[in-house]
C-alpha cells in the first residue's frame, strides 16, 4: 500500500500559477546566475578598489651559499670552503597623491556594482515576458482544445440525427456521407491542438528547466478580457514613467556615469604621484670569529739599535668561536630606510595621453548608446500602444463575427433538419463558425498578451 500511495504521488501533476513559473524562471535562469557572478566579480573589484587606500607591505627573505675561493679567518689563507649568509627587509609603501585615483577607482566601482545588479534585474524582466507569453500561449491552445471537443460533439450529435433522418427518408444519403467526413476532419483538428498543447507545454517546461513534461501544467483560469485604464493614459506618459524605473535605462546610464569616471582615471595617469616608502633590513652570518682569549704572550716587535735591546709587547691571544647569536646579530646588522618618491609622467610613448583620448571617444560613445536605448524604448512603446489598440479592436470585432455567425449556424442546423439545405451549404455555415471561434480566441489572448506587456512599461507587475 505504501508503495502504491508513493507511485501515486510521484505521478502526480504538479499545477502551477504564472507567479510560481515567474519565480521558478527567476531561480533557474542561467543568465540570471551568469549576471550573479558578475555582480560577485563587482564585489571583489569594490572590495580592490577600497584596499588601494591602504599601505603595501611586502617581506622578502634570502639564504645563500657561497662554495669556492674563501679566505680561512684561522689561517688568513685563500681555501676552497663553504660559507651561508642570511638576508631579510620588509618594505612599506604608501600613496600620498595619486591624482585622486583610488577615491575615482572607488567610485567606479561602486557603479560598476550598480550596473551589474541592474543588469540581472534586465535579465530577470525579460524573463518575466518569456513566461507569461508562454503561459497565455498555454492558456490559448487549452481554450482551443475545448472548442474542438465541443464541436466534435456537436457534429457527432448532428451526425446521429441526420442517419435518423436519412433511414427515414427526409435527407438523402450523401448528406449523411458529408457529416461522416466532417467528424473525421474535427476528429483530426483535435489531435492537432492537442498536439499544440503538449507542444506549448513543453516550451514553458524548459523555460523553467523542467524535465518531466509529462507531468506538467498550469493552473485553468476563466480568464477574462480586460480593458485597462492604461490605454487612457497615452504612449507619451507611458514613456515618461518608463524612463524612471526601466532597467534598460537605469544601466545605460551607469555605463555612462562608468565612461565619465575612466576619464578621470586616465586623465590621473598624466599627473604626478608622490608615494612615501620604509625598508628595514637586516643579515645574518653563520662563518666563525676571531676574538681574544683573555691570555697574553709577549711578542717581540723590534730593538734597540744603540743597545741592540730586543723590545716585547703584550698581545692577547686570539681564539677562533662561533658566530653571534641569531637575536644579537639581527640587532647589529639592522638597517633602515625611508623618504619619498616622486614620480612625473614625461614620455611614455603616447600610451597615458591616448588612454585618456579613447575614455573621452567611450564617454561619448556611452551616451550615445544611451540616447538610442532611450530612443528604442519610446518606439517600443507606441508600437506597444498601437498594437494593444488595435488588438482590441480586432477582438471586439471577432467577438461580433462570431455572434453573428452562431446565429446563422443554429439557423441553419434547424434548416438542415428540414432538408432546406443540404450538407454541403451547412457545413459551410458551420466551418465559418467554427473559423470565428478560432479566430476570437486568438484575437483574445494576442490583446491580452499585449495589455501585460503595455502595463509591464508602465510599472505594472504581471499576473492574471
Amino acid at each position: 500500500m505504501i508503495v502504491l500511495m508513493c507511485q501515486k504521488l510521484i505521478g502526480q501533476t504538479k499545477v502551477w500559477s504564472l507567479e510560481e513559473c515567474i519565480d521558478l524562471a527567476i531561480e533557474k535562469n542561467i543568465s540570471i546566475k551568469q549576471g550573479q557572478l558578475n555582480y560577485e566579480d563587482a564585489l571583489i573589484d569594490k572590495n580592490t578598489a577600497k584596499a588601494n587606500f591602504l599601505p603595501t607591505v611586502n617581506f622578502n627573505a634570502n639564504h645563500s651559499w657561497n662554495i669556492g675561493l674563501n679566505q680561512n679567518i684561522t689561517t688568513g689563507l685563500f681555501e676552497n670552503m663553504t660559507t651561508q649568509f642570511s638576508s631579510g627587509n620588509i618594505n612599506l609603501g604608501v600613496d600620498i597623491y595619486r591624482g585622486k585615483q583610488n577615491f575615482v577607482q572607488l567610485y567606479r566601482a561602486n557603479l560598476a556594482l550598480l550596473a551589474r545588479q541592474y543588469q540581472i534585474e534586465d535579465i530577470m524582466d525579460d524573463t518575466k515576458l518569456l513566461v507569461a507569453n508562454a503561459y497565455l500561449q498555454i492558456m490559448f491552445n487549452k481554450e482551443i482544445v475545448n472548442v474542438q471537443k465541443t464541436q466534435l460533439d456537436l457534429i457527432k450529435r448532428q451526425l446521429e440525427r441526420t442517419t435518423n433522418l436519412v433511414e427515414a427518408g427526409i435527407l438523402i444519403e450523401n448528406d449523411r456521407i458529408d457529416l461522416i467526413a466532417e467528424v473525421a476532419s474535427q476528429e483530426q483538428n483535435l489531435v492537432l491542438s492537442n498536439n499544440n498543447l503538449r507542444l506549448s507545454k513543453i516550451n514553458l517546461a524548459q523555460l523553467l528547466l523542467i524535465t518531466d513534461y509529462e507531468n506538467f501544467d498550469i493552473l485553468t483560469e476563466d480568464l477574462d478580457v480586460p480593458f485597462s485604464q492604461i490605454m487612457e493614459e497615452g504612449p507619451k506618459k507611458i514613456f515618461a514613467k518608463a524612463l524612471s524605473f526601466r532597467n534598460d535605462i537605469k544601466l545605460a546610464i551607469t555605463n555612462v556615469e562608468i565612461a565619465e569616471a575612466d576619464i578621470r582615471l586616465a586623465k590621473g595617469n598624466l599627473l604626478p604621484s608622490l608615494v612615501g616608502f620604509y625598508s628595514f633590513s637586516t643579515r645574518l652570518s653563520y662563518a666563525d670569529r676571531i676574538t681574544g682569549s683573555g691570555e697574553f704572550q709577549e711578542i717581540p716587535i723590534g730593538f734597540v739599535r744603540s743597545s741592540g735591546e730586543v723590545v716585547d709587547t703584550n698581545r692577547e691571544i686570539p681564539e677562533i668561536i662561533g658566530p653571534l647569536p641569531v637575536f644579537d646579530q639581527l640587532g647589529i646588522n639592522d638597517g633602515h630606510n625611508f623618504g619619498i618618491q616622486l614620480n612625473i609622467p614625461i614620455f611614455n610613448g603616447l600610451r597615458n595621453r591616448n588612454n585618456f583620448r579613447q575614455s573621452k571617444i567611450n564617454f561619448e560613445r556611452s551616451k550615445n548608446l544611451m540616447e538610442q536605448q532611450k530612443l528604442d524604448l519610446e518606439t517600443t512603446i507606441n508600437q506597444a500602444f498601437n498594437d494593444t489598440k488595435g488588438a482590441y479592436t480586432l477582438f471586439e470585432a471577432a467577438k461580433k463575427t462570431k455572434d453573428a455567425r452562431l446565429t446563422s449556424f443554429n439557423n441553419s442546423k434547424d434548416r438542415f433538419d428540414e432538408g432546406i439545405i443540404d450538407s454541403f451549404n451547412y457545413l459551410q455555415i458551420k466551418q465559418s463558425y467554427d473559423s470565428s471561434v478560432s479566430d476570437e480566441i486568438r484575437s483574445k489572448y494576442d490583446y491580452i498578451f499585449k495589455l501585460k506587456v503595455l502595463e509591464f512599461y508602465f510599472g505594472i507587475p504581471i499576473s492574471m
